[in-house]
């Protein structure tokens, strides 16, 4: 049975919870750094997202480890990860969990 795009997306949120930026605790989801995922048809994963800062350490290695585990998603067929930063990063994006993780709540 072939999956509606909601259950890949599902997926696709899942893997990217593996990720995280190795200064802080807490996964990039969770962080906001993920402003779009988009499933095309046949399972085509598109994600624009961004990074705390254009001078992050961990500029390179992010974008290529969320594309890395979404790659690992069983039927899923290309993956485009996009990092932009507009609009700019800030710590209202976080989720609550992430804002009572690292003690801003």
């Amino acid at each position: 049975m072939e999956e509606t795009k909601t259950q890949t997306k599902e997926k696709v949120i899942q893997a990217i919870k593996q990720v995280y930026d190795p200064e802080i605790p807490v996964d990039v989801y969770e962080l906001g750094l993920i402003y779009e995922i988009t499933v095309y048809p046949v399972n085509n994963v598109y994600v624009l997202m961004t990074l705390t800062s254009p001078n992050c350490p961990s500029a390179e290695f992010i974008p290529s480890e969320v594309k890395n585990k979404i790659q690992q998603i069983q039927g899923i067929n290309n993956v485009e990860v996009e990092v932009t930063f507009d609009p700019p990063y800030s710590q209202d994006m976080m989720s609550e969990a992430a804002k009572l993780e690292l003690g801003f709540l």
